[in-house]
């Protein structure tokens, strides 16, 4: 594997991740919205990532890739708000399933694997800086 074959792999992880943190951050923004675009609660979004071979890399080199944002199946919390606008008739109010925790440990992990991203660039520019000056 060459200097710049290690470089793209890194830095489709790193466009992954911060994916994954854009992702996390719009679930949190979005907790308590109660009216989507497509009508109903904001639907918490997961990110579906899969590897994928590196062109002219060789076997057994691959990146990764995010193939899709998809919307979480589970279904909205129910809170009893009889004063809420969005309460139903029974005064309930659909609000979305999202676990302030869960995105918060989302993003941590996004943010540590980018940082480790970063680090793994920056040793590849590194290395081939210095092999670059023994021909001097």
């Amino acid at each position: 594997m060459d200097f710049f074959t290690a470089m793209e792999v890194s830095a489709s992880g790193l466009a992954v991740e911060r994916t994954r943190m854009n992702v996390a951050a719009s679930n949190l923004a979005n907790a308590s919205t109660t009216r989507a675009a497509g009508g109903g609660p904001y639907r918490r979004r997961d990110v579906v990532v899969q590897s994928q071979p590196v062109a002219g890399a060789g076997a057994g080199v691959s990146g990764v890739a995010v193939t899709q944002i998809k919307p979480d199946a589970a279904p909205p919390r129910l809170e009893h708000d009889p004063g809420h606008p969005d309460a139903d008739a029974r005064g309930y109010v659909s609000y979305p399933n999202i676990n302030p925790v869960e995105e918060m440990v989302d993003m941590i992990t996004a943010s540590r694997a980018y940082e480790a991203g970063v680090t793994a660039l920056t040793t590849s520019v590194s290395m081939a800086e210095r092999a670059l000056g023994i021909g001097r």
